[in-house]
């Protein structure tokens, strides 16, 4: 009999994705599902970027170069330059999604059976890129209590090993939404620095925070070739679809690896390019909107949260992510049981259970993570339908 490989057997399904076929039969049955289970906005892509690629004009839609084409770097630097990173257009690899900047990191930087650091809970398909890469997973857990802030120093040094080569954060993050401090940053550059390990970092909800202000890895000062930026327009332009990202780091002979990588994908996606660099031309106040809207939406869902009986939910400093704590039994029979059991006036809500988000076994049992990427009104019904589920729940604990 043909066998699946080990590696095939340990790709973990996605806590985002798995309930799928559950809100496609509800559907089915006439029941409207709220998705607050992905990050998916409902802001529409800036009509811009959309006509720069209706109107684009070629009679050939071509490869383009392996690290992308030059003119939407060039354009990527300025866009760096306004955040204050600083960078050529030689320092970016255009890749397909920040999936595959992950990815590429992943595979350049670290070897089958190496370790990398991971404060979790952390998105989770981090472990997917980890088990493709052959590479393991330590997590270091952070906790609900106090926002999900970095864990203490201390505890991350126990956690490194001979094999460890990097750190992973994403700031602002995804699932939790905690917005890393100053203080934070420089603690890490200090570990970094001490035991030479790389530090990646996912940037992709750079302009969502909504108290303070987010400081990138690359705001760092001394640590050029450990540091490696994860980005992507999916988010940031409500360009999901375009699967368009960037790998960045200046240092050199790590640029030279992942570019082999990138030869061997041949070229990232054409269109994408154009809605990319066309997205650079947006007014320097395009966010600004946006920013209020999510502000708004995450304002409405945390108070609504914690005004529900047993329910506590920390408020987010950025992303559009809230991870919440519920009075029950397993986050993935309950999310499930949404979906399958449950409607409140024939609406639902879909939300993906925290256990996906963690790397230690047990963890997240009654949590789950809320994307606000509806509007207000749908907040307002899925929040109505969650607070409904909760006091029907068969299963709901103190």
């Amino acid at each position: 009999m043909l066998q699946i490989s080990r590696r095939g057997q340990a790709m973990p399904a996605s806590p985002i994705r798995k309930l799928v076929p559950y809100a496609e039969a509800a559907k089915r049955k006439g029941i409207k599902v709220y998705h607050l289970n992905i990050g998916q906005p409902d802001i529409e892509t800036p009509k811009m970027v959309l006509d720069a690629v209706r109107h684009s004009d070629f009679k050939v839609l071509e490869y383009s170069h392996s690290a992308g084409n030059e003119s939407y770097r060039r354009k990527l630097v300025s866009y760096y330059k306004s955040v204050g990173i600083d960078v050529d257009h030689n320092q970016i690899i255009v890749t397909t999604g920040g999936s595959e900047a992950i990815q590429f990191g992943f595979m350049a930087c670290l070897d089958a059976g190496d370790e990398v650091i991971i404060p979790e809970p952390f998105y989770a398909n981090y472990n997917g890129f980890a088990v493709a890469a052959g590479v393991t997973v330590v997590p270091v857990t952070s906790y609900i209590e106090n926002g999900f802030a970095l864990p203490p120093v201390a505890e991350i040094e126990k956690k490194i090993t001979a094999r460890t080569k990097a750190i992973v954060i994403c700031n602002p993050n995804n699932p939790t939404g905690y917005l890393y401090s100053n203080e934070e940053m420089q603690q890490l550059k200090q570990l970094i620095l001490k035991y030479n390990l790389y530090l990646f970092s996912d940037e992709a909800y750079r302009e969502f925070c909504y108290e303070g202000h987010q400081v990138s890895a690359m705001h760092l000062q001394g640590v050029d070739d450990n540091v490696i930026i994860m980005d992507t327009i999916s988010k940031r332009y409500s360009a999901c679809g375009g699967r368009i990202g960037a790998f960045i780091t200046k240092n050199k002979m790590l640029l030279d690896a992942v570019m082999k990588f990138a030869q061997a994908r041949l070229s990232p996606p054409s269109f994408a390019q154009i809605a990319g660099e066309a997205a650079v031309d947006l007014p320097a106040d395009y966010f600004d909107q946006t920013k209020a809207e999510y502000k708004s939406r995450r304002d409405l869902i945390v108070k609504r949260l914690n005004s529900m009986d047993g329910v506590f939910c920390p408020n987010p400093g950025g992303a559009f992510y809230a991870i919440a704590r519920l009075p029950i039994d397993d986050a993935d029979l309950f999310c499930q049981w949404l979906l399958e059991s449950f409607s409140h006036n024939s609406h639902t809500v879909m939300l993906a259970p925290a256990t996906g988000f963690y790397g230690t076994p047990g963890l997240g049992k009654k949590e789950v993570r809320l994307a606000y990427v509806l509007n207000l009104d749908d907040i307002n019904g899925a929040m109505d339908c969650l607070e409904a589920a909760l006091k029907a729940y068969p299963r709901k604990t103190n």
